[in-house]
């Protein structure tokens, strides 16, 4: 413990800067675990499961009306005529989840000019198997609420894939893992964003107000003309941006959309200087936010399930039910079934270090929705208005967990031996 600024004084002479501790570890060797555990490739993953986990335990406890408070809390921003009023829930699915749709968005086009997407011949094999990954989760889900004309609003829901929980998983597997694998992975997330971003724009937004909708359309000329002037600072794309969220949520377009488009105009390259990226500069420095800070909230706040008078019948539900089956069932049926017509057709080819066991095992941790599909059931019925009798969540948790736990062990026992390096006797 320490007492005073005199002890904490002489703690922290270098003769004695170890000294400082806290529930019995020293300082320095707390900021060490954290680095350390911040450096770990499935950290992110960790944090969005152990985020889930407080909500569903605080939710269930006696602290359950200060969650329920928590993000019902009336928030409001007010300049004059003009007023944005949501409780903290919506801020945060509406505001914040801009920001991660802003990084997608930037990911997206790096992918596409310098990365994985850049290159058609390594693009044919994740795309076939994201378009399988998608559409048939989203058929079984159909076809499981077919007589269920509310329910039927939750179709892509299980259609969602989420990267960073996928990447945590396989990040557990190490160096066992080869490039080639990890690289597939990667590539059918990002075509899996785009299919949700669409599915978002097209079919999960409200009524349109033609006048916010031309305003936020104002604000595309303002940052075209900013790209092609060379404009390598970020405050003038972002305050823009601002403007533009906020009209695209007063049109009845889903918010989350402005981020995405925000990131398109955000420059590659300086014009005349090949080292520096603005957009990877900008890139890295969310990183950390969105992995750290947005998708736990986001996590938290979404995933308190009250489970008093939980049943089998309320997993049973045709809503529950179908998006459980189609995490479940459909990634793995689509995401293996389509690469392997793909190859059988001669459309794409399987890289030489990869199996069909491994890609069996990369289908089924396409099964961990979490995020996306929280995000997607979110707008298909929270925001919706509609007299629900039953809660999706219990299937997207349910159907990650068994997909992400089913995938570890498929990848656990066909990857190779990690190889032993030689200064551990290997």
């Amino acid at each position: 413990m320490i007492s005073g600024h005199r002890d904490l004084d002489a703690a922290c002479r270098p003769d004695n800067i170890c000294r400082i501790r806290f529930f019995g570890l020293r300082f320095p060797d707390m900021l060490s675990a954290l680095r350390d555990f911040l450096k770990l490739e499935a950290s992110s993953g960790l944090m969005l499961v152990a985020m889930a986990i407080v909500a569903m335990l605080v939710a269930n406890s006696p602290l359950s009306p200060l969650y329920d408070k928590f993000i019902d809390l009336p928030v409001a921003i007010r300049f004059g005529a003009f007023e944005i009023a949501k409780p903290l829930l919506l801020w945060i699915n509406d505001g914040l989840m801009a920001v991660f749709f802003f990084l997608v968005g930037l990911e997206l086009k790096r992918e596409v000019l310098e990365g994985e997407l850049s290159d058609p011949r390594q693009v044919a094999l994740p795309a076939l198997a994201a378009v399988g990954g998608m559409a048939v989760p989203a058929l079984i889900y159909a076809a499981v609420n077919w007589n269920n004309p509310a329910g039927l609003q939750g179709w892509a829901i299980p259609a969602a894939t989420d990267i960073a929980f996928a990447l945590a998983i396989l990040g557990l597997l190490g160096s066992r893992v080869p490039m080639a694998l990890r690289v597939f992975l990667v590539t059918i997330a990002i075509f899996d964003d785009l299919g949700a971003i669409v599915a978002i724009a097209l079919f999960y937004s409200g009524d349109l107000s033609l006048t916010a909708l031309g305003a936020a359309l104002a604000c595309l000329p303002l940052l075209f003309l900013l790209n092609w002037r060379g404009v390598t600072e970020w405050a003038p794309y972002l305050l823009i941006g601002l403007v533009m969220w906020a009209a695209v949520l007063k049109s009845g377009v889903h918010a989350t959309l402005a981020g995405v488009v925000l990131a398109m105009f955000i420059p590659m390259r300086e014009r005349g200087e090949r080292s520096r990226s603005p957009l990877k500069d900008l890139e890295h420095d969310l990183h950390t936010v969105v992995a750290y800070f947005i998708l736990p909230l986001f996590a938290f706040a979404n995933a308190g399930i009250p489970l008093l008078g939980l049943s089998i019948d309320s997993v049973l539900h045709p809503v529950p039910l179908g998006v459980l089956a189609g995490l479940f069932l459909g990634k793995q049926i689509g995401v293996l079934g389509f690469t392997w017509v793909g190859v059988r057709a001669g459309l794409a080819r399987l890289p030489d270090d990869m199996t069909w066991m491994q890609v069996y095992g990369v289908a089924l941790l396409c099964g961990v929705g979490f995020t996306m599909s929280l995000f997607i059931s979110s707008l298909a019925f929270e925001s919706s208005g509609v007299n629900q009798m039953f809660d999706e969540r219990l299937g997207i948790i349910i159907g990650s967990l068994v997909s992400g736990l089913a995938g570890y062990l498929v990848l656990r026992f066909t990857l190779p031996a990690r190889t032993a390096s030689p200064q551990n006797g290997g």
